[in-house]
């Protein structure tokens, strides 16, 4: 197949979109996946300050889950009827102000209220923004326009615990306690950074100054004939896609993921606190390491894999990596904890940039979207299970262990699922379903 000309006018208009309109979208990522992550910071203040138990913890942690996927699309169909620029900057600047209300919590019910309505107020942030891409770039440019969109939610695991732990040295000053400092400080910023998005985003395409009229008709004839040709595409209900074979199978796949990852996000700054003796900046630096690794880990497995003609091998490897890693960190003290969850971080993000691309040309091409998205709604609600499981764990058996072998199992069993994953010779061109939850 010979290569596609993309034409002069229409090449100049992507890289004049890339230039202007990513870095703000990346910072706009980065600030989302802090203030929905940082609450794991502050779960011992929260038991002392408030009363809040590891039960009520892990519960509030999750809801934000449930607010979100209840939301995802109703949000999604007000993005297309207001523009991204009022829309996208709408969602930012409430979850900013829910952040900062975050900081007057006094009892548990305001806890769950908040992490619930942060849900609510994210809400299609994130298939919001692929979804505006779809408005302003053609497929053949919408895979690197998510690639380095989805750098920003690698970069946001390795400088949250840093940022917010630096936050949480303000303990005292004024009279507030660092944890009150830290919601209204980073809180702020996500209102901030939403006034500033307001300044930069353009909604549709005509409306850019900073694009020639004939780099403006040029992309817009581009993206029109990719809408065109997916408006051709079949429709499939959800419920069929429910019960689909593959689907179903992804789902649990992913699901599975997905309990590992949010349950090392929300409960990796306290192992790193049992260690003893270090500052919250400290603790913030060290739960930086397991990320470091498994974005490094991450970027050189894509490069070994993007040819391979079969990933599930190696998808079984990291789910593999994963399991051991959650099993061992129930052994030895707080530092191989540390090392251990490193290792399950690793095999974390190793499957997940392994099974989108996998999941993607396993489906038959008339429900791969549809689909696909199913499975990142689904699966990550795993978000919600998971740290609800360790905190009532922990508050019934003392220990987080039961949590860390739940999750070591449900790694096992995924890597008997990837077996029963259909491999397919051709690749689905569905360039957001690819990206979709790779975040997670």
């Amino acid at each position: 197949m010979s290569d596609v000309v993309i034409p002069e006018a229409e090449r100049r208009a992507v890289g004049k979109f890339l230039r202007r309109m990513l870095p703000i979208l990346v910072l706009m990522l980065l600030v989302n996946q802090m203030d929905r992550t940082n609450v794991g910071f502050v779960q011992d203040e929260l038991r002392a300050d408030v009363g809040v138990s590891a039960t009520a913890y892990g519960l509030g942690a999750g809801l934000f889950f449930i607010g979100y996927a209840l939301f995802e699309v109703p949000s999604n169909m007000l993005l297309e009827r207001f523009g991204a620029r009022v829309w996208l900057t709408r969602i930012m600047i409430t979850w900013g102000a829910v952040i900062v209300a975050m900081c007057f919590i006094h009892n548990v019910w305001m806890f769950y209220a908040l992490r619930f309505l942060l849900g609510v107020a994210e809400a299609g942030f994130f298939p919001g923004v692929l979804l505006y891409f779809t408005q302003w770039l053609p497929d053949s440019s919408r895979g690197r326009a998510s690639a380095i969109f989805l750098g920003g939610s690698a970069t946001a695991y390795i400088v949250t615990g840093p940022v917010t732990g630096a936050l949480l040295e303000l303990h005292g000053a004024g009279g507030i306690a660092g944890w009150r400092w830290m919601f209204a400080l980073e809180g702020g910023f996500s209102i901030l950074v939403g006034f500033v998005a307001g300044f930069f985003l353009v909604s549709r395409i005509q409306d850019a100054r900073w694009l020639t009229q004939e780099e403006k008709d040029a992309l817009g004839e581009a993206v029109a004939r990719d809408k065109e040709a997916r408006d051709r595409a079949p429709r499939t209900s959800r419920l069929k896609l429910v019960l689909h074979p593959q689907v179903a199978l992804l789902t649990a796949v992913f699901f599975a993921m997905a309990l590992t990852g949010y349950a090392i996000t929300f409960w990796l700054p306290s192992l790193v606190d049992d260690i003893g003796g270090l500052s919250p900046f400290q603790v913030g630096l060290l739960t930086a390491v397991p990320w470091i690794c498994a974005v490094i880990a991450m970027y050189t497995m894509a490069h070994f894999t993007d040819r391979a003609p079969d990933r599930r091998p190696y998808l079984a490897i990291a789910l593999v990596l994963s399991a051991v890693g959650t099993f061992l960190a129930t052994l030895g003290s707080p530092w191989f904890g540390l090392a251990a969850l490193t290792l399950a971080a690793v095999g974390g993000k190793c499957a997940a940039t392994l099974f989108w691309p996998m999941a993607q040309s396993g489906l038959d091409l008339r429900i791969a979207a549809p689909g696909l998205a199913l499975v990142n709604s689904i699966g990550n609600l795993g978000g919600f299970v998971s740290p609800t499981l360790f905190g009532y764990l922990q508050d019934t058996t003392g220990s987080t262990n039961g949590g860390l072998y739940t999750l070591s199992a449900a790694s096992v069993l995924a890597v008997c699922g990837v077996a029963f994953i259909r491999r397919s010779r051709t690749a689905a061109p569905v360039q957001a379903a690819q990206t979709a939850a790779t975040r997670a």
